[in-house]
């Protein structure tokens, strides 16, 4: 039953970004209807970013609280009804851009409950040992749902126009949280299709608190903001989210007007570092748990992170260096999936040192990595305008370099929190 519910968490984390990636393949649409340049449309992509951010410790709090059943079905139909309002802003409208920022800004804070939910199901759901595939498969949701959004997005498009990709991915949304609800519980002592089996297998391998009673109490938000190795696993976090969010934000435009491909070449060739993240997060995942159960977290978490971010650092400098638009898609693409051989690192971490705060531990983790994307949303275009595309990309990959090096400074083990 435990990896019938990640397997939901996999299909949750897909449509998330079905709804948060549409507007990257009909940005340009949406900016000749309206009229934005694209230091505006980087406004736009960053509002998302920013609700997101900001309010990713308040939602791993409220998941910590309310559960993450409760927590990710209202977030679920939050982010599903923002998506479709976004169609109904009127051209015309005074202050159009303020609206459609407010309209976007408010999407990301419906989607702020999404990973602080799931890491609480990890943290009560997984044993540890099992914990690196796990979070590999939830985020390989990431990569399927970004890398299946350029071919839907754009077909709908050009059969419908950009305001029906939303209302579909809007109906998609609504439909997979209805699933959730029903399938999910917040911990396998509630849930009735959990045979005793299993319920002692997830007991037996949940981590051992480090003195009575620590692992049944919240973590308050001083101790939380008190560790070091949060703070270093933020900041790698804060590195890693600029970098996959070139992906996501800016790497169909890079392609359709720096590149030169078409439309239709540049939502396939889009796919690619979406796909090479889907196959790399768990597989990092199981490279991981392998890892550590033979030489410790310390290889099996840190030891996977310096790799995957090092890796993504090298083919995403060299992308910037290659002619051909679609090898450069393709080495791209290897940059992406070397970045995401180290997920399941970040929150598996998150999830052992936070416990029963794993909400709370991972929110603001991910705050930073959010951050992080929502500066590249903006920062990218004024590079590139001052400076050039490449350069863009160039800096991306300093900052996985950095992200590398701080997880020296984690110790997967802690538990002082």
């Amino acid at each position: 039953m435990r990896w019938l519910i990640i397997f939901w968490i996999f299909i949750v984390s897909a449509t998330a970004y079905l709804d948060r990636v549409n507007i990257s393949i009909a940005g340009r649409s949406i900016a000749n209807e309206f009229h934005f340049d694209n230091i505006q449309l980087g406004w736009i992509f960053s509002a998302f970013l920013l609700g997101y951010a900001f309010f990713q410790a308040p939602a791993g709090r409220l998941s910590d609280r309310l559960g993450p059943r409760r927590t990710l079905t209202a977030g679920v139909v939050w982010w599903a009804a923002f998506t479709a309002l976004l169609t109904v802003v009127p051209p015309g409208a005074r202050a159009v851009l303020v609206m459609i920022i407010a309209v976007r800004f408010l999407l990301g804070v419906g989607e702020a409950v999404v990973y602080p939910a799931s890491n609480c199901v990890v943290a009560s759901w997984i044993p540890s040992t099992e914990r690196g595939i796990a979070n590999g498969f939830i985020f390989a949701g990431v990569g399927f749902g970004a890398g299946v959004t350029p071919p839907l997005i754009t077909y709908v498009m050009l059969q419908h126009g950009w305001r029906a990709a939303f209302w579909v991915s809007a109906a998609i949304g609504l439909a997979v949280g209805v699933v959730w609800f029903v399938l999910a519980r917040d911990t396998p002592d509630q849930h009735p299709w959990v045979g005793s089996a299993e319920r002692q297998r997830i007991a037996s391998g949940l981590p051992a608190a480090p003195a009575p009673g620590i692992a049944a109490e919240r973590l308050s938000w001083a101790a939380i903001f008190a560790n070091r190795d949060i703070w270093a696993l933020t900041l790698s976090y804060f590195t890693y989210g600029y970098a996959a969010f070139i992906f996501f934000s800016w790497f169909f435009i890079y392609l359709s007007e720096v590149r030169g491909l078409n439309l239709r070449q540049s939502s396939y060739y889009t796919m690619l570092p979406f796909l090479a993240m889907a196959c790399a997060s768990p597989l990092g995942g199981w490279i991981s748990d392998r890892v550590m159960e033979k030489r410790g977290k310390r290889w099996g978490r840190s030891g996977i992170a310096i790799v995957g971010m090092g890796l993504a650092a090298v083919f995403i400098a060299l992308g910037t260096q290659v002619e051909s638009a679609k090898l450069a898609s393709v080495i791209l693409a290897g940059g992406a999936g070397a970045l995401y051989l180290s997920q399941s690192s970040f929150w598996s971490v998150s999830a052992d040192i936070g416990g029963k705060s794993a909400g709370s531990v991972s929110g603001v983790m991910n705050m930073g990595g959010q951050l992080g994307g929502a500066l590249t949303a903006s920062l990218t275009p004024a590079i590139a305008k001052h400076f050039a595309w490449n350069v863009s990309f160039l800096f991306a990959a300093l900052l996985c370099a950095v992200g590398a090096l701080l997880w020296w400074f984690v110790d997967p083990e802690s538990r002082r929190v």
